[in-house]
C-alpha cells in the first residue's frame, strides 16, 4: 500500500455516479458498478462512496445500491450520505463497508460521534468537515445539506470531533472542489497541526503533482473526484487510475 494513500471519491445520485463543480450541477459520469469493476482491475487500495442527495433529501442510504456497489469491490469502502444513526450505520457494515463517513448530522448531533466510534472503533469512523470562502473572505465550517455557514469555528469543531472519537478526517474545500486548481495547501497544513488522526485532503486534484503537494503539507491520504473519472482538456468521461509505480513515484520526496 502507499505510504500515501490515493483514494477515488465516487459521487453517488440515484443509482448512478455524477461529479460536481463547487457541489453544484452534478453531471453524469456512469455506472458505479461498471466504475468498482475498473478500479478493481487497477489495483485501486481504497474507495470513497458519497450520496449527495440522501441527507439533503432527508432519507436513508440506499441500502439495495449500495449493496450491489460494495458486492463488487475488491477494496475496502467507506461510505457517506444519509446516515442519521447508529443503526442506520450497523446496516451498512453488515453490507460490507468498512467505514462509515458522516458529515453534516455531525454538526447535528455530535453524540452520533461517539456512538460509532464506541461501536466500530475510531479507525471506522470518518467524519468530513466542508469548509468556505464567505464573503468577507475567511473560511468558514460549511453545512451542505442545509446549505448555510455554522457559527462555530472549524478549528473548534475540528478539535471537538476528534475528542469524541472520529478516527480519520475528510477535509474538503468546496471552493475548489471540481476545479482541477490543486488542493488548499494552507488549511491542511493547519488543520493537521490541530489533530493527530489521519487527515484526507479533499478538492481539487487535477494532477498528480497536487497529491504530493497535499502529502507534504500533511495530508496522510488524498481524494479525488475529477481526476479519476475525466480524461484530458475537454474531460470526456473515462474512469481511469495512474499505475502504482506511477503514483509511489510522486511521493518519493515527501
Amino acid at each position: 500500500m502507499l505510504r500515501t494513500r490515493v483514494i477515488p471519491c465516487l459521487l453517488l445520485s440515484g443509482d448512478g455516479l455524477v461529479k460536481t463543480i463547487n457541489f453544484k450541477k452534478p453531471a453524469y459520469v456512469g455506472d458505479p458498478i461498471n466504475a468498482v469493476r475498473i478500479f478493481n482491475d487497477k489495483e485501486v487500495d481504497e474507495l470513497i462512496l458519497l450520496d449527495i442527495d440522501a441527507s439533503r433529501q432527508c432519507r436513508t442510504p440506499n441500502y439495495e445500491v449500495i449493496r450491489d456497489i460494495v458486492s463488487e469491490a475488491f477494496m475496502p469502502v467507506a461510505y457517506g450520505g444519509g446516515i442519521k444513526s447508529l443503526e442506520h450505520a450497523k446496516k451498512l457494515v453488515e453490507l460490507g463497508v468498512e467505514k462509515i463517513v458522516i458529515n453534516s448530522v455531525a454538526l447535528e448531533n455530535t453524540n452520533l460521534i461517539k456512538d460509532l466510534s464506541n461501536c466500530f472503533g475510531a479507525s471506522s469512523t470518518v467524519v468530513a468537515i466542508d469548509i468556505k470562502k464567505n464573503v468577507w473572505g475567511r473560511y468558514k465550517l460549511y453545512n451542505s445539506r442545509a446549505g448555510k455557514f455554522e457559527r462555530k469555528d472549524w478549528q473548534l469543531y475540528l478539535k471537538e470531533i476528534i475528542e469524541l472519537g472520529a478516527g480519520e478526517i475528510l477535509l474538503n474545500d468546496i471552493s475548489r472542489e471540481g476545479t482541477g486548481k490543486g488542493y488548499n495547501l494552507e488549511i491542511i497544513k493547519e488543520a493537521v497541526s490541530l489533530i493527530d488522526v489521519p487527515l484526507i485532503a479533499s478538492g481539487g486534484a487535477g494532477n498528480l503533482n497536487h497529491f504530493s503537494e497535499a502529502a507534504k503539507a500533511g495530508a496522510s491520504a488524498v481524494a479525488a473526484g475529477s481526476l479519476f473519472v475525466y480524461m484530458g482538456k475537454h474531460r470526456a468521461v473515462m474512469i481511469n487510475y495512474p499505475k502504482y509505480e506511477l503514483i509511489e513515484g510522486i511521493f518519493l520526496n515527501v
